[in-house]
């Protein structure tokens, strides 16, 4: 079997998460959004110069930091709808008392 080079020119562009990256910095999550788009930035720079195995890891970085963004802005927007309710039901219980 031969060995083939490390950074031999995979067939495709990785993808860069750029946009999904950006609206999670906007509508979720905006350390974790930072991070993905960093992590964005260079997956298009690395692969022109080469890089493609950096590339390939900063792929998998933006979107693993996309992700994170997107469900850790979930269960905060789930978590305050929910105490939201929680305390406005009490509140309009608590009235009923008086």
């Amino acid at each position: 079997m031969e060995q083939q080079p490390i950074n031999q020119m995979p067939t495709l562009r990785p993808k860069n998460w750029l946009v999904e990256s950006i609206l999670i910095t906007l509508f979720c999550c905006l350390p974790l959004g930072i991070v993905g788009i960093v992590n964005a930035a260079q997956v298009n720079s690395k692969y022109d110069s080469g890089d493609y195995v950096g590339a390939e890891s900063a792929s998998r970085e933006a979107g693993k930091w996309v992700k994170y963004g997107f469900f850790g802005g979930l269960v905060v927007i789930v978590l305050y709808v929910l105490l939201v309710v929680v305390l406005g039901v009490g509140a309009a219980s608590m009235k009923s008392f008086r």
